[in-house]
């Protein structure tokens, strides 16, 4: 049988606030499969986006194990965790997290810039990225010159442009309108379905859950359900 790319176990979270120690997520356990899109779902406060920052290696449990390809991510240095992340992880953001000082295109390559290719090599990525979001028109445009939809395409093609293992992705609608956001999810379906990208994506609305093809609920950091959705991927 294939080993899982993502598997937790009893995986806790706790931080220390005025003393006292607060709980977020309790003895998670948590298998995803390459190729697989996860919905993480719960209220707010559930600890959804604490477990996608340790899925994603920016925040180390208090217990437990957490392995990403097999290594146990909260054993290794913080070098070889960033150095990873770099290589094997993208990121998209609800507030899309572009810098408004450069382009598209300058924005879109920035994470190969920590890679040893050369210029050639990280403009024909950054291109290849651009346009497999639909952007190749605006590439010399500022955030502050595309609407919401396109600035999260832009942040959809950086976290692709290193060709990662993964991608996460936090309530990445949820500063869209209905229609764009459709879109984005539209998008990530056919990354999902044409690519074979693994995606865990943390959302509060079950249309977008619904995309997916599990949906992993947690209530006050404990996992109560998973479901197989029938996703039309």
């Amino acid at each position: 049988m294939n080993e899982p790319l993502i598997r937790i176990r009893d995986l806790s979270k706790s931080y220390q606030r005025g003393g006292q120690e607060i709980p977020v997520l309790v003895d998670i356990q948590l298998d995803v499969m390459a190729g697989d899109f996860v919905a993480l779902m719960g209220p707010s406060g559930s600890g959804k986006s604490t477990l996608l920052n340790l899925i994603a290696g920016i925040d180390q449990p208090s217990s437990g194990r957490i392995e990403i390809g097999g290594i146990d991510i909260a054993t290794i240095c913080v070098g070889q965790l960033a150095t990873g992340r770099a290589a094997h992880v993208g990121f998209i953001f609800q507030f899309y997290n572009l810098l408004p000082v450069l382009t598209a295109f300058e924005n879109v390559e920035l994470p190969l810039l920590l890679t040893n290719l050369s210029g050639r090599q990280r403009r024909e990525h950054t291109l290849a990225a651009l346009e497999m979001v639909k952007l190749s028109d605006r590439l010399d445009h500022y955030p502050n010159e595309l609407s919401g939809g396109q600035q999260q395409r832009v942040a959809i093609a950086r976290a692709l442009v290193s060709d990662p293992t993964l991608i996460v992705a936090d309530e990445p609608t949820g500063d869209l309108d209905r229609v764009t956001g459709s879109e984005v999810l539209d998008l990530l379906q056919q990354l999902n379905r044409d690519l074979g990208k693994t995606i865990v994506m943390v959302t509060h609305d079950p249309k977008a859950a619904a995309r997916a093809r599990r949906m992993v609920h947690l209530e006050k950091g404990v996992l109560v359900s998973e479901a197989e959705l029938n996703a039309q991927a």
